[in-house]
């Protein structure tokens, strides 16, 4: 509660005579009113009512009439009458009436909906919580999965691009095959970036060349394309109405002439290419070593176990036999040709390598 402002001292006439005895009582009324105000303000407005109509009919009064009833005396200040203090700590009854008027009142869908709403959020702040190391753990896989991903696809793109093209065509492995015509014929390739080069395309220009037996694509990058090239191995010619017909291992006719082409064996076979005889005289000639090879100027077979080479210039036979151990075979008669070379002897019978008859 607060206590009223205290009140200005007043002034009392220099005579000290009616003026100061009015004075007096008008202090006394008034520290009369400030304490019945104390116990009351219902009291203290009636005091203040009572002490002003008594001073008014003594002849004094409070405020401007008073003033100007007296002349000769200051103003006081006026009474202002003090308001009941408001107790903003509520009681134990008041709070308990409140609690009572929360739980009687009825609890709406709006209210549910409210408190499910705050318990989601609770959990997933708790989820978070305790997933937290996880989730690092996760976005570290998901950064280096994508960063791996990121690289192959720069690395595909940089591939299928023209920075990866094909400016060169090398041809490799061939030695009966002209490697410069093998390359025009592969000139629609450049320009194509390497992984889109087409191998339908190269395999049918490898075709038109009879020699060609096998051939593989090899990728240099940024810009060669290397061809390796198995060739075919020649094993001599056979006389046919249209000439004479070179013919590889397989029987495949790689070309055909007029004349016999230098070089190559004239072959006397029973059978033809598609006999027994034959694959026994191509496996015998793909076991001699080039420098006996290229000697040969005639093979005869009547059958597998009786191939027969002539060395040329000499006349000198090589009594083969068949085609089982031509390896031992060809190592045996290079290291007896070597101590008796063919202008010496009149036949090499290799046919058993363990006791080889010159003659």
């Amino acid at each position: 509660m607060r206590r009223p402002a205290a009140l200005p001292p007043t002034t009392r006439p220099a005579d000290g005579g009616e003026g100061a005895t009015r004075a007096v009582g008008r202090e006394s009324a008034m520290a009369g009113e400030s304490a019945v105000g104390r116990e009351s303000t219902v009291g203290r407005e009636s005091a203040v009512s009572g002490e002003s109509g008594e001073g008014t009919a003594r002849g004094g009064v409070l405020g401007e009439d008073a003033v100007a009833a007296s002349p000769g005396e200051e103003p006081l200040a006026p009474v202002i009458p003090l308001s009941a203090a408001t107790d903003t700590v509520p009681s134990d009854a008041r709070r308990a009436e409140t609690d009572a008027e929360a739980e009687d009142a009825p609890i709406t869908v709006r209210d549910v909906w409210r408190a499910a709403r705050a318990r989601r959020k609770a959990l997933r702040a708790e989820v978070r919580r305790f997933t937290v190391r996880q989730r690092r753990r996760r976005m570290i896989w998901i950064g280096v999965a994508a960063s791996l991903l990121l690289l192959v696809l720069t690395t595909l793109a940089a591939a299928y691009s023209p920075l990866f093209a094909v400016q060169k065509v090398e041809v490799v492995g061939t030695s009966l095959l002209d490697a410069a015509a093998v390359e025009e014929s592969l000139a629609g390739q450049i320009g194509t970036p390497l992984p889109l080069v087409d191998e339908s395309a190269v395999k049918a220009a490898l075709v038109t060349f009879p020699l060609v037996q096998s051939y593989s694509l090899e990728a240099r990058p940024p810009h060669a394309l290397v061809v390796r090239i198995v060739e075919r191995l020649p094993i001599g010619l056979i006389e046919t109405n249209a000439g004479y017909t070179l013919v590889d291992a397989a029987g495949v006719a790689l070309s055909t002439t007029e004349e016999p082409a230098p070089g190559r064996p004239l072959l006397s076979i029973r059978g033809g290419t598609s006999s027994s005889a034959f694959e026994a005289v191509g496996e015998v000639m793909r076991a001699l070593p080039a420098a006996i090879r290229d000697q040969v100027t005639a093979i005869s077979a009547s059958t597998p176990d009786d191939v027969t080479l002539t060395l040329g210039g000499t006349d000198t036979q090589v009594i083969w036999g068949s085609s089982e151990d031509s390896a031992m075979k060809s190592f045996v008669l290079e290291r007896v040709m070597q101590s008796r070379p063919p202008d010496s002897v009149s036949a090499y019978d290799v046919s058993s390598p363990n006791a080889v008859v010159v003659r």
